[in-house]
């Protein structure tokens, strides 16, 4: 099973071979409390070694922090009264051996973001499967479709069936129904409803099949499949986008550096070079897009029904 931290794991090794860029690191060796540096009561984060610190940015899990000044006898780094939660990062608390990165390129909230930035982007050309299921009513045209804490927010119906009477136990397909995404909130609390316009005996079970948007990670343990309600196959899709989205970052910080270092390193990589590599893997996302949009297209071809 996939699970977020493995992506954010995946695009990271990604992103150090298309750059040949590996950051510099180090360990913390005393816990760090959830706790904010104060111009009173500084936060001192002590280190394995300080040979390669100093002041700006480190990353400790997912936290950047902004070093203020660091001694190097002592291993020590003194954090700014700015520099806890750093960027928008969440104040978290970090237990000793936790890998601490120096000046990250790519940090991993950053990645984090960008993959859901992506799952987000792609809902617009490919669909979440789900299903869910009535209970057929002959005095009940229009049925409240359930909610599992938020609403469904279907975007179609991609199927519809019910469970015939008898030993055979089939599914017998529905050929007149209309799904209204906006049904009176008062009436039908989910917002959404299906009237189903067959003629179905009372008491049976109508299984639905409908396409939503995919869901963004909410954790680093969910699971990519289930949270998304993508199939497995999207991974590599969402690992693609996720790595061209941070790619295209890379020149314009690159922009501002004016010094005799600066255009001795411009000479051998000129500005606008990564965008060669961000066009390619950008491609490759393309190329991937398309062919889940097939594969979805041929699992799930469009049914002919009747809708009033």
């Amino acid at each position: 099973m996939t699970t977020l931290l493995n992506m954010i794991d995946e695009v990271s090794m990604n992103l150090s071979g298309y750059t040949l860029q590996q950051d510099r690191a180090t360990h913390i060796t005393a816990d760090v409390a959830a706790t904010a540096s104060t111009i009173a009561a500084p936060i001192t984060i002590s280190l394995a070694s300080t040979d390669s610190v100093g002041k700006g940015i480190v990353e400790i899990d997912e936290e950047l922090f902004w070093v203020d000044n660091y001694d190097r006898v002592g291993n020590t780094a003194t954090i700014a009264p700015y520099g806890r939660a750093y960027i928008g990062t969440t104040l978290a608390a970090h237990t000793a051996g936790t890998k601490v990165t120096i000046a990250p390129t790519f940090p991993r909230f950053t990645i984090k973001r960008a993959i859901n930035d992506t799952i987000t982007a792609i809902g617009s050309s490919i669909y979440a499967v789900g299903t869910t299921t009535i209970t057929s009513n002959a005095a009940t045209l229009a049925f409240r479709l359930p909610t599992t804490g938020a609403a469904l927010d279907i975007r179609s119906i991609l199927s519809a069936s019910y469970q015939s009477l008898g030993a055979s136990k089939e599914w017998v397909p529905i050929r007149g129904y209309r799904l209204d995404g906006n049904a009176n909130t008062t009436a039908f609390t989910s917002g959404q409803t299906i009237s189903v316009y067959d003629t179905i005996p009372s008491g049976r079970t109508i299984q639905i099949t409908y396409s939503t948007y995919p869901a963004a990670f909410t954790s680093n343990s969910d699971v990519f499949a289930t949270q998304t309600g993508l199939p497995e196959s999207c991974k590599d899709l969402v690992i693609l986008g996720a790595t061209y989205r941070l790619l295209s970052n890379l020149d314009p910080a690159r922009a501002s550096m004016v010094s005799p270092q600066a255009d001795e390193v411009d000479s051998k990589r000129p500005y606008g070079s990564s965008q060669s590599v961000t066009k390619q893997v950008y491609a490759l996302f393309n190329q991937r897009l398309n062919e889940e949009i097939k594969n979805q297209q041929d699992k799930y071809p469009i049914r002919v029904h009747y809708s009033l």
